[in-house]
């Protein structure tokens, strides 16, 4: 009997030794898993910073997100908010005064009532290199005539546009200055569904109570969301994301979980004029062409043809052909000396897919075009008497 008590207490030391190692291997299996990864420097276009991690980085950091309270999450957003910019811009817009003889035959003999008044718009926007360049929307900034940068450390600095282009909806505009905080940009080909992401900005001007961006985590939904055109913008290509994005997120960075820049915030799919989880970035791969051009001339080049006339194909149309469905556009015309004929288009060829995309009618191929600039090249699928055949259109400058 004695023997047996004595055995209990031994008995109770022993598993309490065991539990006490396992808490140990525990938490220094733990910390490994949460080990800082360190990004590898990428060749990207001069003055602007781009990293390139590898896909056992990223899986590291996305196991380490729930293990702590401060975590990838965290230490992203501590990075990239300094970067992070609000945006104050006075626009001047044009209305036309409406009165009880505001109709055809008084502006006739009277002219037309417009009024020009300047207008204060807000949005977002974040620092790229040390030397001050900033990207945004040009929805946010293109049509400014003053713009006012907040920097976190309070900090209010006039900012010049250095170039916009309307399609792709990009501005990028410059601070006087050197050795600014700046983000990194990624690469959004890389992105994958279902990975975690950040946004910041300034939504509703909030960024002016304190100078801090406001932050909001979500997924990537979706990847390659081609939306319909808005005021002459296109959005193609574009990332998808559940992380809230409101109001004055315009022109804010789409961040991974080890805060690279994956995407510019852009659209918002409000229709009770809330937030419902549908926000849409510029894919930052597309955005990399762009600001090249802007910094060396302000602008995209995007007068060019083609020479193709084309129409949707239709009921009629596919029947003629003998087609088994009724999408496509066919070639209607082909301008001589055109982009289109030195690519060998002819008449009555159909037009299947364009650039890897399948055209269903007319606007999605206006849509894809619209999107490139000179010197870009098209290649197409056609179908010609029943044989499908690859041709490469190449977009050249419209002659004066």
């Amino acid at each position: 009997m004695n023997r047996r008590m004595w055995l209990l207490p031994l008995t109770l030391i022993v598993l309490l030794l065991l539990f006490a190692g396992g808490l140990v291997g525990y938490s220094i299996g733990h910390s490994s898993r949460a080990t800082v990864v360190q990004p590898v420097e990428s060749p990207g276009f001069e003055g602007v910073q781009t990293t390139s991690y590898t896909s056992d980085d990223r899986d590291s950091v996305s196991q380490a997100l729930v293990g702590a309270r401060r975590n990838a999450i965290t230490r992203a957003v501590a990075m990239a908010s300094p970067a992070v910019v609000g945006i104050n811009v006075i626009e001047l817009q044009q209305y036309r005064q409406i009165s009880p003889w505001d109709d055809p035959f008084f502006r006739y003999f009277f002219g037309d009532r417009t009024v020009t008044r300047p207008v204060q718009e807000l949005g977002s926007g974040f620092i790229i290199s040390p030397d001050g360049y900033i990207l945004t929307n040009d929805h946010v900034a293109g049509n400014a005539k003053e713009i006012t940068v907040t920097l976190t450390n309070g900090k209010k600095c006039k900012a010049d546009l250095i170039g916009t282009d309307r399609i792709s909806d990009i501005a990028l505009l410059k601070i006087a200055g050197t050795d600014f905080p700046c983000l990194k940009l990624g690469n959004s080909d890389d992105v994958v569904i279902g990975e975690w992401a950040i946004a910041l900005g300034n939504p509703f001007g909030l960024f002016e109570y304190n100078d801090k961006p406001t932050v909001t985590v979500g997924v990537i939904s979706a990847t390659g969301m081609n939306l319909q055109e808005q005021d002459g913008r296109t959005y193609r290509g574009m990332i998808q994301t559940d992380a809230a994005i409101n109001s004055g997120n315009s022109g804010g960075p789409l961040l991974n979980a080890v805060g690279e820049v994956i995407g510019v915030n852009s659209v918002i799919y409000t229709p009770n004029q809330g937030n419902i989880g549908l926000g849409f970035a510029i894919p930052i791969n597309k955005v990399k062409t762009v600001v090249e051009a802007l910094k060396r001339s302000g602008r995209i080049e995007r007068n060019f043809w083609t020479g193709l006339e084309v129409q949707t194909v239709d009921r009629r149309i596919a029947r003629y052909f003998a087609l088994d469905r009724v999408e496509g556009v066919i070639v209607a015309d082909v301008q001589h000396g055109s982009p289109a004929e030195q690519a060998g288009f002819q008449v009555n060829d159909i037009i299947l897919r364009a650039n890897g995309e399948k055209i269903t009618d007319d606007s999605a191929l206006i849509s894809l075009i619209s999107d490139l600039k000179v010197g870009d090249v098209l290649r197409m699928r056609v179908l010609r008497e029943k044989k499908e055949l690859d041709l490469r259109l190449r977009l050249e400058k419209r002659p004066s």
